[in-house]
């Protein structure tokens, strides 16, 4: 079965006037127009392709990367809107459709939104809906902590970033838990912080616990090194400084060189701390 809105491997039967005819084991066959065949191929190899759906909703073949396929979410640019709806810009010729009901708030052309494809079960064409929320759930939540997850971004608040974990379930990465510039639209790697008795589940960009040193004094440590091995930041330091040096709380700032003192990695100054030499 040829998968709409998926990658393909499939097998190249033949070559016309209009592309290659690519088959499945079940002699299902979708064409790939000669713009995106291969410079150099056989009748018989296997070639991986991406299948969606062209102007006249008939599935097509092509070679070009899509910024979000089946089930899943993408950072997408909107390009046009109409009477009927939006469209994205998703990496292919024709572009992803978002009509007015599945947008979170109505979509303005030039800016970019998460999106979720999905096959509409009425028309079965592929559509996008920033309506991201009715395709998470935290019900039933079967990550552990220090899992390694993939995690997608999707907006910022004065609590932190808020995150779409493995495609499935919603996330924070609290604003005390981050060390570095991510946005929205990122995709990064990340850990399991907690899960909470009401699901709700806490990531961090650091392994955290017995995989690595305590996550704010791993970041200290760089920034020391960074910085030539001193930081002029020390526990009587205003609350302010350190936000803007170091992007984390005093509370957190304290814990992280403590730590780093009690392990004999610095050395707390009255104007500062310094890296041990021989760290």
């Amino acid at each position: 079965m040829i998968k709409i809105g998926e990658y393909n491997t499939l097998e190249i039967l033949r070559e016309t006037d209009p592309g290659l005819y690519l088959g499945d084991e079940e002699e299902n066959v979708v064409l790939l127009p000669h713009r995106y065949k291969p410079e150099h191929f056989e009748i018989g190899d296997m070639l991986k392709v991406f299948v969606y759906l062209d102007y006249e909703e008939r599935p097509v073949a092509t070679t070009l990367t899509p910024y979000v396929h089946l089930n899943d979410f993408g950072y997408l640019h909107c390009s046009d809107v109409n009477e009927f709806g939006a469209y994205m810009d998703w990496g292919l010729q024709k572009q992803l459709f978002v009509p007015f009901s599945e947008q979170a708030r109505p979509m303005k052309v030039g800016n970019w939104y998460i999106v979720h494809l999905s096959m509409d079960e009425k028309t079965n064409r592929l559509v996008g809906s920033s309506k991201t929320n009715k395709f998470l759930n935290n019900d039933n939540v079967t990550l552990e902590k220090f899992d390694e997850v993939n995690v997608l971004v999707t907006h910022l608040t004065d609590l932190g970033a808020n995150v779409i974990i493995n495609g499935v379930h919603r996330g924070l990465i609290f604003v005390d838990d981050i060390f570095e510039d991510i946005r929205t639209g990122d995709r990064v790697k990340a850990y399991i912080k907690q899960v909470r008795e009401d699901n709700k589940i806490d990531v961090v960009l650091q392994a955290p616990g017995y995989k690595s040193i305590e996550p704010n004094a791993n970041f200290i440590l760089e920034e020391l090194k960074a910085a030539g091995g001193f930081l002029p930041l020390h526990d009587k330091s205003d609350p302010d400084s350190i936000k803007n040096e170091l992007g984390m709380s005093k509370k957190s700032f304290k814990k992280a060189i403590g730590t780093l003192y009690k392990d004999k990695q610095i050395v707390l100054k009255s104007d500062g701390i310094e890296l041990v030499a021989d760290q």
